[in-house]
């Protein structure tokens, strides 16, 4: 798995903490460091079939297509891109112009992830989100015009605007537009944005967690009422349209993660870039560092299973933690288990899989956080 962070926007999005960019001053110089990152990283990954490439950010569709293919081409010459490769590329609605979509028709992208969020201008303005209502139904009918038919859609809940009434119209429309994938967040108020700094003045009321939690479960039912299968705890699919690229990451696979702020993991290690762009594009161009490096403990690689794990239907595999890590990681589990067995937030199935119940969904990080063995040492 192969994913580019892609760190330009528009705009910021009042409660957005990743990292990007809002001038396209220096991008030539960005793709040609990324670029320069695939050559320089090339041995990364033990497997050199690609089976996913996903373009993240920022916004990937402020690029134009020819940016696109320069670096799925210097992907080509380094790996194998498996001939059934997802490639998703993220796509702001206001970007999605029918010429874009027809440029884009000429490159391997073949799924589309469009933040749609909201589907009403006002819960969109107080998002400060770069599109509008009419662009964000539009935008979606386009991309299906087109022949896309991989498309998943971003909708976000638990923020003071969201009405009950309102969040039901959101989900309903998605699925009135036969989407065969969603993935919904929670509204957080991260240090550092916008949103946090409105909170902090009064200017905007803090998250309520019972909202989030009551429109969580209002997503669970009435997405999977509508023939959705909910296989990770933000993400819902139909048809077995699971996301390849995020299913092998909770699943443990390795990637390489290409452009600043960009994480990357092999199983024994993890690593992440500078989260600077003129510090990464000079790094790129001296050959000096541009990111640090984690070894894992055991304990380390363990913690990581639990906690991509348990927000999955496949939930954590017993068998699996005694034959990677020893029986007493099993009985670890089994142990620090019991009292969300006893809440029925977590379930045993006959196949040795231990996952969430609906109601443990909503306390899936918490659960994870209980689960993990802390080296005391």
């Amino acid at each position: 798995m192969i994913y580019f962070h892609i760190p330009f926007c528009k705009q910021a999005c009042h409660y957005c903490d990743f990292h990007f960019s809002t001038s396209l001053k220096y991008k030539e110089e960005m793709l040609a460091a990324m670029q320069q990152e695939i050559v320089k990283r090339a041995h990364y990954l033990e497997d050199k079939v690609v089976h996913s490439l996903y373009f993240g950010g920022g916004t990937p569709s402020i690029l134009d297509a020819e940016d696109i293919l320069k670096l799925i081409g210097t992907v080509e010459k380094h790996f194998e891109i498996s001939s059934e490769a997802e490639i998703t590329l993220e796509a702001n609605p206001d970007d999605l112009t029918a010429e874009k979509v027809k440029a884009l028709r000429q490159t391997p992208i073949n799924r589309f992830s469009i933040g749609i969020q909201s589907f009403y201008e006002e819960d969109l303005r107080w998002m400060n989100r770069a599109h509008n209502a009419e662009e964000a139904d539009s935008s979606i009918k386009r991309v299906q015009d087109a022949g896309f038919e991989n498309i998943t859609c971003d909708l976000i809940y638990g923020y003071p605007l969201l009405t009950d009434e309102k969040w039901k119209s959101n989900m309903q429309k998605l699925i009135t537009l036969d989407i065969p994938h969603i993935s919904s967040y929670s509204m957080t108020v991260e240090k550092r944005t916008a949103l946090a700094h409105f909170v902090k003045e009064g200017k905007t009321p803090a998250m309520s967690d019972a909202q989030s939690a009551n429109q969580m479960l209002m997503l669970i039912d009435t997405l999977t009422q509508s023939g959705f299968e909910h296989y990770e705890i933000s993400n819902f699919a139909k048809n077995g349209r699971y996301a390849k690229h995020n299913t092998n990451y909770w699943k443990g696979q390795h990637y390489l993660g290409i452009g600043p702020s960009a994480h990357s993991f092999n199983g024994n290690s993890r690593s992440w870039n500078v989260a600077n762009n003129a510090k990464y594009i000079a790094a790129l161009a001296d050959n000096t560092d541009f990111q640090e490096i984690e070894n894992l403990s055991k304990e380390d690689q363990f913690n990581e299973y639990v906690m991509t794990s348990i927000r999955t239907m496949w939930g954590l595999d017993l068998q699996k933690i005694e034959k990677d890590f020893g029986y007493d990681y099993r009985q670890h589990v089994l142990r620090e288990s019991q009292v969300f067995f006893d809440n029925e937030e977590l379930e045993i199935l006959e196949n040795h899989i231990l996952r969430a119940t609906t109601k443990g969904k909503l306390l899936a990080d918490h659960i994870a956080s209980e689960l993990f063995l802390v080296d005391e040492n």
